[in-house]
């Protein structure tokens, strides 16, 4: 299916093949397409992402660059009535961003693309690591110093040539973008194939449950590739006549970096501040007008969950035979403190995925388990 690259700026339309990652006037690039979502054909197909191929931008004939995606669970959660938890954590690499990757790296390789550079905190890194290998694509990674040693093991094990930059997270983009100069930037921020990849988080939910949405979905934000796929999935149901409306959308962020949640009530961010959910350890995201607007549009909030809580959720989570890393708790935490404070409705339906395996932050799990009381 065609699509357009449009600058989300300026409005500019690039060329189909484009290799740029950025609109020349700075701004970032969106894609515009039309979808479509065949039900009586759905039922026969593999239960893969790639079911919903009518509603990615990628074109005819193209081979997809799979692992076998499966559709991850929905699984009712008894500790809130009327949610539920997607399992993310289940797909190949063991992470949501694995949705983003596969669709992102087909497009990659229908363009010929040979080598690429990314920047990523860990599960971003390892899901376009895997995929590049899968595409037989040359896969340069930039990651902080100071990133879980099982996910810089993950990512290597997949051929990636693993760059460690000390410093922030900014710092890590910022050495990336400086080697895109010379090679293809296969940002999962930056790259709109990406966030077209994610919104297949929406089509599962919305066929899970009947072909209807859900009333609210509650993620934590970092970047917000899977907020914005959120938003971009359900919206695309929304203008194919599938659902009456969006869910609210309700954006996760820990209290010791939360630069949305600040913006969305006005105020100042604070600078950065260590947190263990370290993949949205974000203190300035690039799209962060895009998520502040998703979430004006679907009548969302932003909120704020701290440390303890965070770690509470992780652990009442595990109690529920569900291990997840630190990052993959926050919306839990967040669907908890709402619930706690009478602000999620027991009558409506609220979808809150696990974004990350505990597989991956095995050391920092441990170290947590030292401190819980006998």
């Amino acid at each position: 299916m065609p699509a357009e690259i449009v600058c989300a700026t300026c409005q500019a339309v690039a060329p189909p093949d484009t290799l740029r990652w950025r609109c020349p006037c700075g701004g970032l690039y969106d894609l515009r397409a039309t979808t479509a979502f065949p039900r009586d054909a759905l039922r026969e197909r593999p239960q893969t992402l790639w079911r919903y191929r009518e509603a990615l931008p990628l074109p005819s004939g193209c081979d997809a660059v799979s692992l076998g995606e499966p559709i991850t669970p929905l699984l009712p959660w008894s500790a809130l009535p009327g949610s539920h938890l997607k399992l993310e954590f289940l797909l190949p690499t063991g992470s949501f961003k694995d949705r983003g990757a596969c669709v992102m790296l087909t497009r990659m390789k229908a363009l010929g693309i040979r080598a690429a550079v990314e920047d990523s905190s860990g599960n971003a890194a390892a899901a376009v690591a895997a995929y590049a290998a899968r595409a037989g694509i040359a896969c340069r990674i930039f990651v902080p110093a100071s990133a879980s040693s099982g996910k810089l093991a993950q990512i290597a094990t997949y051929g990636a040539d693993v760059v460690p930059v000390p410093g922030s997270r900014e710092d890590v983009a910022a050495a990336a973008r400086q080697e895109a100069e010379g090679s293809y930037y296969a940002s999962h921020v930056f790259n709109p194939y990406f966030l077209q990849g994610t919104k297949t988080f929406a089509f599962e939910i919305w066929e899970q449950l009947g072909f209807r949405a859900p009333d609210q979905v509650i993620l934590p934000v970092g970047h917000g590739t899977l907020y914005l796929g959120a938003y971009l999935g359900f919206r695309d149901l929304l203008k194919a006549g599938e659902i009456p409306r969006l869910p609210r959308l309700i954006g996760i962020q820990a209290e010791a970096c939360a630069p949305l949640v600040a913006a969305w009530c006005g105020r100042p961010a604070a600078g950065p501040a260590v947190t263990i959910a370290e993949g949205i350890r974000i203190a300035a995201p690039d799209r962060a007008e895009a998520i502040l607007q998703a979430c004006r549009e679907s009548d969302g909030e932003l909120l704020t969950v701290s440390e303890d809580e965070i770690v509470s959720a992780l652990f009442r989570l595990g109690r529920a035979g569900l291990y997840v890393e630190p990052t993959a708790a926050v919306a839990p935490a967040g669907a908890l403190r709402l619930a706690a404070a009478g602000r999620l409705p027991a009558e409506g339906i609220a979808v809150i995925p696990l974004t990350g395996s505990g597989l991956k932050a095995g050391s920092t799990i441990a170290e947590l388990l030292t401190r819980q009381p006998a």
